[in-house]
């Protein structure tokens, strides 16, 4: 018996209801379900950003103030942190500002992986700079809050984000990423618009210096990587001619039936012993390529990328990935960051039914 066809709207209800479980009551978000043992009960600073962008495209400015209300005290609690790091540029990884934390204590884990990520900081600022154009009233409430802010301007131009080498999107090697540079470049041109924030130009043109040499590799060992998507959507930081290189290359090489991979001899969640060519499939790469189609203007290719994530969908939402070439995925189901991107490409496409 052929299941009812759900409109969009359904569709967009039921993974709002999904993603909202994963919020605590702090306002910060988990990265997957909250008593899961792989540790995305944990908060993410990029997960949180791109969890509230399916909020933000429906127009729901309380949750996503309060997320960012509580992103902006996770930032006051460690500002000794960011002082010393402003006074000094940080050389060891646990002298960076850490990129998750404990969803209700706002603690650091301490543990040594990946953490210099520099494209979180960018990324948070972006939002905060756009909320209070969008929905026109203030995010930054008090003093402290714009302290903490101008504090984080200093940061990425104390660090040199332009030239730093962090761990990028995937929390692996040290690299100059062009996501990550892109991702600063947004935020320090979002969070400029805010008057009582201070953001030197000559801060913003490194940025584009750096991108404008990178694109469209990722970085100097990496010629394609999902990440890159980031730069058109949200961001909005390359021209046309990159956005459709990216584009071409990420289809080309990286485009899979379940999802797309996010590099090539990517070593996480590999079926293959040896880490090659087999490399997991991520669901969000699908919406991601919708969203940005849509924007352009290309529907039909949009709806493509709909239609092919539908058949991602599990029971309990759209897991994080697939095992290559397979019906397999991995415990992390629903990740929040792909539930957030699918809701986007729905509202984004405005259609009433989806395939059946």
């Amino acid at each position: 018996m052929r299941k009812p066809r759900l409109t969009y709207d359904q569709l967009i209800k039921q993974h709002l209801k999904i993603l909202k479980n994963l919020q605590y009551k702090s306002g910060l978000f988990a990265a997957s379900k909250k008593d899961i043992d792989t540790g995305y009960e944990k908060s993410w600073l990029r997960d949180n950003f791109y969890e509230c962008l399916a909020f933000d495209v429906i127009g729901d400015g309380d949750t996503v103030e309060k997320t960012y209300k509580s992103l902006l005290d996770v930032f006051l609690k460690h500002e000794y942190k960011i002082d010393y790091a402003i006074r000094k540029k940080p050389e060891q990884k646990h002298e960076y500002i850490h990129a998750r934390y404990h969803p209700e204590t706002f603690d650091e884990f301490w543990e040594d992986w990946g953490n210099k990520q520099n494209d979180t900081i960018g990324a948070i600022l972006f939002n905060i700079g756009r909320f209070e154009e969008r929905y026109k009233r203030k995010i930054l409430k008090d003093e402290a809050h714009i302290r903490i802010v101008n504090k984080l301007v200093k940061y990425l131009e104390s660090i040199q984000y332009w030239c730093d080498k962090d761990s990028g999107m995937w929390e692996e090697d040290e690299e100059v990423h062009a996501s990550s540079v892109g991702a600063c470049v947004a935020g320090l041109r979002e969070i400029k618009k805010i008057p009582e924030i201070d953001v030197p130009i000559e801060l913003i043109d490194k940025g584009n210096e750096t991108l404008n040499y990178l694109l469209p590799r990722e970085s100097e060992k990496k010629f394609v990587d999902l990440a890159l998507l980031s730069l058109i959507f949200p961001y909005n930081v390359v021209s046309k001619r990159q956005r459709d290189q990216i584009l071409k290359n990420v289809e080309y090489l990286l485009l899979r039936k379940k999802g797309v991979i996010r590099y090539k001899n990517d070593h996480y969640y590999n079926k293959n012993p040896d880490g090659y060519s087999e490399e997991a499939e991520w669901t969000f790469g699908l919406s991601w390529l919708a969203i940005i189609y849509e924007q352009m203007g290309k529907k039909t290719k949009a709806k493509k990328f709909i239609n092919m994530t539908l058949k991602t969908i599990t029971e309990e939402g759209l897991p994080e990935l697939y095992f290559s070439n397979s019906d397999v995925h991995n415990q992390n189901n629903p990740l929040g960051w792909s539930e957030s991107l699918f809701i986007v490409s729905l509202h984004d496409m405005n259609e009433k039914f989806i395939k059946t």
